[in-house]
């Protein structure tokens, strides 16, 4: 199914909001640690949700035109201008924007996709954990399972496989494929780009989704 924007903006306002609390007890060492997102640190994926948050259709198209349709590129020059000297000001940055409705052209799923994994970038390694709206995981997780990885999602790691989510009522993949099993956000995650841990995934699939 589907999602729309009335339905995806209440979520990611209250994942915005968990977080913003979440990150407001951490030690100011805790902000140079190393996310889930290659290359880049706590302070550094808060700067990017600042700046995604910020940042309009139009001003979208604008900024890849600077970027020369680069999306890396474009990320690091939004990331440089959201993110201030000291992290408390960032997070104060990011506490302004909990509610905006801001985004740049995609498919309202995407702001799913971000308010999930980018929350998991951080909190993993700090060891903080949480919980998230399962029906909303799954949504995440459908558009992620549907959009190759060149648009940012997953199609190609999952060739083959067939995810079988264990909290919620999701198989998908072709139904004699090698089976993974797990949570619905570890799920997202493996299929995000992003490594998990061990016993996160099981099945004859398991390893070969890890590996890709």
């Amino acid at each position: 199914m589907k999602a729309t924007w009335s339905e995806v903006w209440p979520v990611v306002h209250a994942e915005r909001a968990t977080l913003v609390e979440d990150l407001s007890r951490i030690s100011d060492d805790s902000w140079t640690t190393p996310s889930l997102c290659p290359g880049w640190t706590v302070h550094d994926v808060v700067a990017h949700l600042v700046d995604s948050a910020r940042t309009t259709r139009l001003g979208f198209l604008r900024r890849m035109v600077v970027a020369r349709f680069d999306f890396d590129r474009d990320n690091d020059s939004g990331i440089a201008r959201a993110k201030c000297d000291n992290p408390g000001d960032t997070l104060e940055a990011m506490r302004a924007v909990v509610s905006s409705t801001r985004t740049p052209p995609a498919n309202p799923a995407t702001r799913l996709v971000e308010a999930f994994v980018h929350a998991e970038d951080i909190r993993r390694p700090l060891q903080i954990n949480a919980s998230y709206p399962t029906a909303s995981v799954v949504t995440a997780l459908e558009y992620q399972c549907r959009t190759t990885v060149s648009f940012g999602g997953g199609r190609e790691r999952i060739e083959g496989l067939r995810l079988i989510a264990t909290d919620a009522d999701l198989a998908t993949g072709p139904e004699k494929g090698e089976a993974v099993y797990g949570r619905a956000i570890d799920l997202l995650l493996v299929v995000s780009g992003r490594a998990v841990s061990e016993d996160a995934l099981t099945g004859p699939g398991a390893a070969l989704l890890a590996s890709r």
